[in-house]
């Protein structure tokens, strides 16, 4: 947990160092780092990652997002890296699509949360993964939060995330 906070506060600083003050509507670049859980199969674990989105204009941007859920598949832990591009129908609202990978950790066969004669283990191995999201910035002095929900299709599968990003746009 010490190790999640440490990489949080780094963030949030080097989040804080590099903006400047202007009005919403000339700000072009917005990194975050997000703050939620991922349910995958039943099963919801601790999510955090960093997010960074470039604005082409008040309606079309494209992002880059790393999220780490560390407790995911049986412990193994999942990395998730993908590349998206952002639609903004109002000022607030920010519609998704994207396209990267899902990395999960690999699992020897006598670990696992709930030992049964069905537990297996599996290799690290990647998988595609493609992202439909929704967020809504709430603008608080020279951050923004932002409420989040996100739906990741891998492998025939559906996981769905949710949290809060916290973004100092510049």
């Amino acid at each position: 947990m010490l190790k999640k906070l440490t990489v949080a506060c780094y963030g949030l600083a080097l989040i804080a160092c590099t903006s400047h003050i202007a009005h919403a509507s000339d700000k072009k670049h917005f990194p975050g780092i997000f703050i939620g859980a991922t349910t995958i199969e039943s099963q919801t674990d601790f999510s955090y990652g960093f997010e960074y989105e470039y604005k082409f204009n008040s309606k079309w941007g494209a992002g880059l997002t790393w999220e780490k859920t560390e407790d995911a598949h049986e412990g193994a832990g999942v990395e998730v890296a993908l590349a998206s591009i952002y639609f903004h129908p109002t000022e607030h609202l920010r519609l998704g699509a994207g396209f990267g990978q899902e990395e999960v950790g690999a699992v020897p066969a006598t670990a696992g949360h709930h030992q049964s004669d069905e537990s297996h283990g599996h290799p690290s191995h990647e998988e595609d993964l493609y992202r439909l999201s929704a967020s809504y910035a709430i603008p608080l002095g020279s951050f923004e939060l932002e409420p989040t929900i996100a739906a990741d299709f891998v492998d025939g599968e559906t996981s769905t995330v949710v949290g809060i990003a916290v973004v100092r746009p510049f």
